[in-house]
């Protein structure tokens, strides 16, 4: 909130009316300071006077992974009575451009001007001009709000730091499903995200990668530079899981080609 405009004082009614459900250590008091909060409001945050105990706070981890688990489930049963679906979208879905045209450089310019990055405690705009020339880009749908989330960031974090450095040909790209932009930038900084991300105010712009191809969170998503879809985290009839698709990563940088990647079901 304090790096949408909101002054301190607005942060303290909002805490008055919601409390903070998050733990308040030395790395958030940065964050918020950095943001622009006043002493009152640090000192409030430190006292825990608006923390909710914790037993408040496990029913509302408990709640939002019911609600998460209930839409996963509304999405098995939609796709389950729907017609099935195809492996790879049909020209008619509202997919975009990149999505829909085999383009050398369709990815890029799908992100290019609209990605930040976590840089010394804070968001900064992203310098882009590096990636035009990358073949394989890890599209990572994730919110800090859901449990299995941040279950798996740590994994990827540790992933991607083990591999990019091999492989400058590949790139993660986050796509935050957080519900406030302190939000997202509360989960990069946690998780110290050592990849570019779009920007909360372009989200809007790549909803329809979401609408059409992410079923769940965490998910990841393994494109190529024009646009083509190698591995998805959910399937057509079911959640693979994240897993699969570094898995999938893993056998391109092995030396398989693109085409040998399984198309599960």
């Amino acid at each position: 909130m304090l790096r949408s405009g909101y002054s301190s004082e607005v942060v303290m009614r909002e805490l008055s009316a919601r409390h903070f459900a998050d733990s308040f250590d030395s790395t958030v008091e940065k964050q918020l300071v950095q943001s622009g909060a006043n002493q009152s409001l640090i000192d409030a945050l430190r006292s825990g006077t608006y923390k909710l105990s914790p037993s408040e706070m496990a029913a509302a981890k408990e709640k939002l992974a019911d609600k998460e688990q209930r839409e996963v489930l509304a999405a098995e049963q939609s796709r389950a009575s729907g017609p099935p679906q195809q492996s790879a979208p049909a020209p008619a879905r509202s997919a975009p451009k990149a999505f829909e045209v085999e383009a050398s450089g369709m990815t890029y310019q799908l992100l290019k001007g609209d990605l930040v990055y976590w840089h010394q405690g804070s968001l900064s705009h992203f310098d882009d001009e590096g990636l035009e020339n990358k073949k394989l880009y890890l599209f990572f749908f994730s919110a800090n709000w859901s449990p299995q989330a941040r279950k798996f960031t740590p994994q990827l974090v540790e992933y991607y730091n083990r591999v990019a450095p091999q492989h400058p040909e590949f790139e993660v790209i986050f796509f935050s499903a957080d519900r406030s932009p302190f939000g997202m930038e509360t989960y990069m900084g946690q998780a110290s995200m050592p990849w570019p991300a779009v920007d909360y105010e372009k989200l809007g712009s790549k909803a329809a990668i979401q609408n059409n191809f992410v079923r769940g969170l965490p998910c990841l998503i393994l494109v190529d530079g024009s646009g083509k879809i190698l591995s998805n985290s959910y399937g057509t009839e079911r959640n693979l899981g994240p897993e699969t698709v570094l898995a999938d990563l893993d056998k391109i940088f092995s030396g398989k080609s693109e085409s040998a990647v399984a198309q599960r079901p």
